[in-house]
């Protein structure tokens, strides 16, 4: 059986997911809270520079892949109006429960679906943006997942990657301390469960670097990808054009 990795852990393939999926189901309920103490609110203005940069327009068609507490969807549907799609999706339950209930007391009514981003129950071309904000890491075939976003955007369409990336060097020592001494402490502290985000923090570990990513997007067929490297690399935005 093929291996993969869970954090630092080497494990089967076919478990991936089910340890990714507890992972997001014991935090759901603490998501928002807990991103807010991890970035300073910082991933605020990580996601408003994404919407930004989409400039998805009135009338446009928008599939947010790994919604979670939905965000991105909410930016979406005030940028496409009434005459625009946002469909707000994720492949875990209990975070697509907690955006969906957060978008309806917003007001927000959007198609919500539970999907695997590595077999989208979408047809081809049917996207004008495509996004996915700290999901990615979690895939298990990146690539494969990739070449589904691709398939379901639009000629000329936008692929939006938000993801922790590669730390500028000169602060790779304290960005690692924060990460693996002050992460899982803030977890237990707020969220009663620091493996979640000692977990969090290694997957950023294994997650493709800036330049890696690049590539992978280009193989999975983007024309041309635009690399965005916001608060020093700690997170970085992938734009592909297909």
């Amino acid at each position: 059986m093929s291996k993969t990795h869970f954090g630092f852990q080497t494990v089967d393939e076919s478990v991936k997911a089910q340890k990714v999926r507890q992972v997001f189901d014991n935090v759901a309920s603490k998501y928002d809270v807990m991103n807010d103490l991890m970035s300073a609110g910082m991933h605020r203005l990580w996601k408003r520079y994404t919407l930004m940069v989409a400039n998805a327009q009135p009338g446009h068609h928008v599939l947010d892949i790994a919604g979670g507490t939905g965000d991105l969807s909410i930016g979406f549907a005030k940028d496409v109006g009434p005459s625009g799609t946002v469909v707000h999706t994720d492949i875990n339950q209990a975070m697509l429960s907690e955006g969906r209930n957060r978008l309806l007391d917003l007001g927000v009514v959007l198609p919500t679906a539970v999907c695997d981003a590595e077999h989208l129950p979408f047809e081809d071309e049917q996207f004008d943006r495509v996004s996915v904000a700290f999901g990615l890491r979690n895939m298990t075939h990146k690539d494969v997942a990739l070449a589904e976003m691709r398939r379901v955007l639009k000629p000329g369409g936008k692929l939006l990657v938000l993801e922790f990336s590669k730390v500028a060097p000169p602060l790779t020592k304290a960005y690692d301390w924060y990460s693996f001494k002050v992460l899982p402490l803030l977890g237990k502290w707020v969220a009663n469960d620091a493996d979640s985000y000692r977990y969090l923090a290694e997957s950023i570990r294994m997650h493709p670097d800036q330049e890696t990513l690049k590539t992978l997007m280009k193989d999975a067929g983007f024309r041309h990808v635009d690399v965005h490297n916001m608060t020093a690399g700690v997170v970085a935005l992938h734009v592909g054009i297909k």
